[in-house]
């Protein structure tokens, strides 16, 4: 009996993190683009070729602030056939000073605040249900979303993603959520 339900862990736990990990490449395609669309942007209004390229990034889905100069940029919102939502975007320190993400972000919850700093605390509400979809987690209750963030200096961008159960087909437009930043109306594709 234990080694069937260990059989049934592990093939749990690397499913887990298969799509863990290609969230994580999907957020890092993501706002590497981002990263050169400043730069690019006269050159893409001149050349209207460049920017069918770049489908669905020409604008963020929402800015959120937050506090200590950072901004929450969020480029995409994508249903998957897997039963999750993934929220992809970048986080800018837009300050004068280095400064680190706030430990509330992490949300209150226990097994996610053990796991270490994150966006663990994100929400997705779907008003017209009246629902909260809250950030999904691993077996070992880490949250599926960037962890571990790291300084971010003046002026400099890091990627983030957050996985959350996907609401109803029917559902496009939900309200997003994350603890020390404004909350945003974002359009769910897919």
């Amino acid at each position: 009996m234990s080694i069937r339900f260990t059989a049934k862990a592990r093939r749990g736990m690397v499913a887990l993190s298969v799509a863990a990990g290609l969230a994580l490449g999907a957020a890092g395609c993501g706002g590497g683009g981002d990263d050169k669309k400043p730069g690019a942007s006269s050159a893409s209004k001149s050349s209207g070729s460049d920017t069918s390229a770049q489908e669905g990034t020409d604008e963020p889905l929402a800015e959120l602030k937050g506090e200590n100069g950072l901004i929450l940029k969020i480029t995409s919102a994508q249903r998957d056939s897997g039963g999750f939502v993934t929220v992809s975007g970048e986080l800018k320190n837009d300050g004068a000073e280095a400064t680190r993400v706030s430990v509330r972000t992490a949300g209150d919850e226990t097994e996610i605040i053990r796991h270490g700093s994150s966006l663990g605390g994100a929400t997705l509400v779907d008003s017209a249900s009246k629902k909260r979809y809250y950030v999904l987690r691993d077996t070992d209750g880490r949250p599926l979303t960037t962890t571990g963030m790291p300084r971010i200096e003046a002026g400099a961008t890091i990627p983030v993603f957050m996985q959350f159960p996907t609401p109803p087909s029917g559902t496009s437009e939900v309200n997003f959520q994350l603890p020390t930043f404004a909350a945003a109306s974002i359009q769910i594709s897919g």
